[in-house]
């Protein structure tokens, strides 16, 4: 991990740039700044079509933020199975899903005071 702190806007940045590399799907930026009590700052929520394609998304995010912003995610969960990985950068959670499975857990409705921005590709 760097000592210099990671801009924010360059990391959702290059987080998308990872997740458009490997064609993740439905890209949803939630912005939290305005909710009382939240864990971070932004959600990106995306979708994969399979567990290899989420777990491809997930290699390919922190691939290039490191290579870029030479940061690392503090935590992650759920790499395994990959239905759902949850990559922490601390100011910014990053949701992989496969498709069916975010149906179910309807993050975005959890969180619908927060600013939804619809991320489209560059394909």
């Amino acid at each position: 991990m760097t000592t210099k702190k990671v801009n924010t806007d360059e990391l959702i940045a290059e987080i998308i740039r990872g997740i458009e590399d490997v064609k993740g799907e439905d890209i949803q930026l939630l912005d939290l700044r305005e909710i009382e009590n939240t864990v971070c700052d932004y959600f990106i929520i995306c979708s994969g079509s399979s567990n290899t394609q989420v777990k491809a998304i997930s290699g390919s995010v922190q691939k290039i933020v490191s290579k870029s912003l030479k940061d690392k995610p503090w935590h992650i969960e759920g790499e395994i199975n990959a239905e759902w990985v949850l990559m922490d950068y601390v100011n910014v959670v990053v949701h992989i899903f496969q498709k069916q499975v975010r149906e179910f857990y309807d993050i975005e409705s959890l969180w619908g005071d927060a600013t939804i921005t619809s991320i489209s590709a560059n394909n």
